[in-house]
């Protein structure tokens, strides 16, 4: 057993319980569309950022480019046919799409959004357990990596769960009703942890690193469609600001980790 399980599970736990606050809060108190895109924007930028910063650079280093980007690509296609097929696994697209068709239809796409962001949940959740397991194989940039994915996830994870919880108080649910299912949702990601905690300890570190360029192509989908989306809706100003504040703060941290 190479996962520091209790360390490993305390990463889970906070990423479900910042998501879970989240839609608390936005079940509380609401939250202006302008809000939400900045908080959103903050989150892809530290996705990118720990796809290009850590993802990229640690797998590389150890598994062959073309795999990598195999890897890459299946993770980002996945969650393009969870979109196309389901439903919006980016809050950001989600909200703009609920504004579009929800006042008439949600009961129709209530299942169809949750379903598909369970999935995205379940990816962190997995994007986690790849992380700390590299990490725990003394893989080059472990460390580095596990940290950054920490960091990125926890990041996103407060505007998600503010993106759903605003969705579901917009639909009509009570507030009670809105945290419940933002908790059935978001426990999807301590589903993930446990899938990879219990699949990924047994493989060999080569498909570890897949894994992690999976999650990483994942990444990339949401950092990209999140930003590109309310680029062309709304407040590009503050979108690239928020997304660059994101970014940068990963690159710093990469930086730090490398130095110390």
């Amino acid at each position: 057993m190479r996962m520091n399980e209790g360390l490993f599970n305390g990463y889970v736990v906070l990423a479900f319980l910042l998501a879970v606050g989240g839609g608390a809060l936005g079940a509380s108190l609401g939250t202006s569309h302008r809000r939400l895109c900045a908080l959103i924007s903050l989150g892809a930028g530290t996705l990118l950022g720990v796809t290009a910063f850590a993802i990229l650079p640690e797998c590389l280093e150890a598994v062959q480019w073309w795999a990598v980007l195999l890897a890459l690509g299946s993770g980002y296609a996945v969650f393009a046919l969870v979109t196309r097929y389901v439903y919006h696994v980016c809050p950001a697209c989600a909200a703009s799409h609920f504004d579009e068709a929800t006042a008439h239809h949600f009961s129709e796409i209530a299942a169809a959004m949750m379903l598909a962001l369970s999935i995205h949940c379940t990816a962190d959740g997995l994007a986690l357990a790849a992380g700390h397991e590299a990490h725990a194989a003394h893989a080059p940039g472990g460390r580095l990596l596990d940290v950054s994915l920490v960091m990125a996830v926890c990041v996103h994870k407060v505007p998600e769960g503010l993106a759903l919880g605003a969705l579901l108080l917009g639909a009509g649910f009570k507030r009670a009703q809105v945290v419940l299912r933002v908790a059935g949702v978001e426990a999807t990601t301590l589903l993930g942890g446990v899938v990879g905690w219990l699949f990924l300890r047994h493989i060999s570190a080569v498909w570890v690193e897949l894994v992690v360029a999976h999650a990483g192509g994942g990444f990339l989908f949401l950092a990209v469609h999140a930003v590109i989306g309310e680029i062309l809706k709304h407040h590009k100003a503050l979108v690239l600001t928020s997304f660059g504040i994101g970014f940068g703060a990963i690159g710093s941290l990469t930086l730090f980790l490398r130095l110390f």
